[in-house]
């Protein structure tokens, strides 16, 4: 049994490893000011929350790293209300022309400072707002920072690994104040 549950493990974790990352993960429970780097993203959009509408964002963005032969990269992006989601293109595809289409925009990211808050469990709306009530706390305790934007969800995990190895992030973008 203790082989299994290894093995089981190893099998969970490794698609991760081979994924390109946007950014390093903020750890869970840790409440963090960070930088996020510039970047290209693909982008859908539904004028629904974006827990109503999670499968109907990710297929069109799916179909079309799949038919543009994009490589998977970790992690995805989520606006809550309107929904939205955004897959990073990795390095090679974030340099190539690529089509727009209906469904699926491409778009720049500038460089971006974010308070975080890393979260583990099941990616649910329950939890975005626990996880978010608990960041905007800590964050209105912060002099030296101030929001400038609601609140995005960052999955660094596909549909399915188990919840309990789901690995998350609450960003809330923020500015310096002076």
């Amino acid at each position: 049994m203790r082989y299994f549950t290894v093995l089981l493990l190893i099998l969970l974790m490794s698609p991760l490893a081979a994924y390109e990352s946007a950014f390093p993960k903020t750890e869970v429970d840790v409440l963090e000011i960070k930088e996020l780097p510039p970047c290209r993203v693909i982008v859908t959009r539904s004028a629904k929350p974006y827990y109503e509408r999670v499968d109907n964002l990710f297929r069109p963005l799916f179909n079309y790293i799949k038919d543009n032969k994009i490589a998977m990269t970790v992690p995805v992006e989520a606006e809550i209300d309107p929904g939205a989601m955004y897959f990073y293109l990795g390095a090679e595809a974030g340099k190539r022309e690529l089509p727009q289409t209906e469904e699926v925009k491409i778009e720049d990211f500038p460089n971006r400072t974010v308070a975080s808050i890393g979260i583990r469990g099941k990616y649910s709306e329950e939890n975005f707002h626990k996880a978010r009530l608990k960041l905007e706390t800590w964050l209105a305790e912060q002099t030296k920072y101030k929001a400038t934007g609601p609140a995005r969800a960052i999955y660094w995990n596909g549909p399915f690994t188990l919840p309990a190895f789901k690995r998350g992030e609450i960003h809330i973008p923020v500015r310096e104040v002076r």
